[in-house]
């Protein structure tokens, strides 16, 4: 076939783009989704916000054997805990979810306080209800509190200066900046903006290529005097579209809230997305989009039919989830190894870019190179699957 060069893949990218402007269902996938990873984070962001205010009010504690132990009675009241009546079975109520936890004090805790031996306290608690893992640590602060006064006590009663069990003393210096301190927040910012990347462009990804095929309008397509590198090209470029809008929306997304949204009343930090950062961030991303769409479409064209498509590409969501996570778990710096892998190296640079630091050139430029280059590869892999006459056959 001859090849009509440039004009062509024009011709294609025009085609797909309004035929996916015109099935409604899928263009409002793709338009709203993207503002799904903000909206998650504005939500984050109110609940650690609930949290912090929960964490303000008066701690409600029930205690069995208050009599038994006034002074740490009187301890924790001067501390905003309100003391309420124990209920018979404290582990039962508790167990139930009727009592978040119960301070119990056995009858022999005065004569042991007084002997000047540990005296004995039971907290009892379900550490697996999420709503009362505050109350827990708030009620162990507490007693770790009280026991540390009353230890330094004993020790001046003795004629011993409480110091002398203090073998360091710690001054911290906190280098964190408003920036860093919200970044640490919105961990999962990076996350989303790339996830945005793998679903942008999904559906016509799969459309333009397994779905074509299913629907028998291919056949018709490759009849035309039209090079099959143009031809996938064009499929690629309209893709590629879809994906820098929903990138696009996910950053004004983000800019929204975090330029926009009092966030110092929630997170106690205000933080902010100038447009600097903005561009940066996309910047960083054109590299991989081309490597996502390059995938997208590479799969779509080795499977038989569109559900199968969609069955693997959404598969691919993994992709960027578990870097996430093991960043999320464990401490991982930015290093060329690293930027060498495609979705890991980006999501470091956004974090760093989120922090309001400076993202290392060389590895930039690496993992941009390497990403671009793995990019051209899939494509070229498609561009041989479309020269080949089976890819008409289902």
């Amino acid at each position: 076939m001859t090849s009509i060069t440039g004009r062509g893949a024009g011709i294609v990218f025009a085609k797909e783009v309004v035929d996916n402007l015109r099935d409604r269902r899928t263009l409002l996938a793709a338009l709203l989704y993207p503002f799904l990873g903000p909206g998650l984070i504005l939500l984050m962001v109110f609940a650690i916000g609930r949290l912090s205010k929960d964490a303000e009010l008066p701690l409600k504690l029930p205690v069995e054997g208050a009599e038994h132990a006034p002074s740490l009675i009187s301890f924790l009241e001067q501390n905003r805990v309100e003391i309420e009546s124990a209920p018979e079975d404290p582990e039962a109520a508790v167990r139930s979810g009727e009592r978040m936890l119960v301070l119990v004090i056995p009858e022999g805790f005065g004569a042991q306080f007084r002997d000047g031996n540990p005296a004995v306290v039971k907290l009892v608690f379900d550490q697996s209800r999420n709503e009362a893992l505050s109350s827990i640590q708030r009620a162990r602060a507490l007693l770790g509190g009280y026991a540390h006064q009353i230890g330094q006590l004993r020790l001046q009663s003795r004629g011993v200066d409480p110091r002398v069990v203090d073998a360091l003393a710690i001054e911290t210096v906190d280098v964190s900046t408003p920036q860093s301190q919200g970044a640490r927040m919105l961990a999962m910012a990076p996350y989303l903006i790339i996830i945005s990347l793998f679903v942008g462009g999904m559906y016509l990804a799969i459309d333009s290529t397994a779905g074509e095929r299913e629907r028998g309008s291919l056949e018709p397509l490759l009849i035309n005097p039209l090079g099959r590198a143009e031809l996938v090209l064009g499929k690629a470029a309209a893709v590629l579209l879809f994906t820098l809008v929903a990138l696009v929306e996910t950053l004004i997304g983000f800019a929204v809230i975090l330029n926009l949204v009092p966030l110092e009343r929630f997170l106690g930090v205000q933080m902010s997305l100038p447009p600097r950062a903005l561009v940066s961030i996309l910047l960083v991303s054109l590299p991989l989009m081309v490597f996502v769409v390059a995938l997208q479409m590479m799969i779509a064209s080795y499977t038989k039919s569109f559900k199968e498509a969609q069955n693997y590409i959404s598969g691919m969501l993994l992709i960027p989830a578990l870097p996430a996570l093991v960043m999320a778990i464990l401490p991982v710096r930015e290093s060329l190894w690293l930027a060498l892998l495609p979705t890991v190296g980006q999501q470091l640079f956004i974090n760093r870019i989120l922090r309001a630091e400076e993202v290392t050139a060389s590895h930039l430029l690496v993992s941009s190179a390497t990403t671009l280059a793995a990019g051209a590869i899939l494509l070229a892999l498609v561009v041989r699957r479309y020269s080949r006459e089976a890819i008409l056959f289902r």
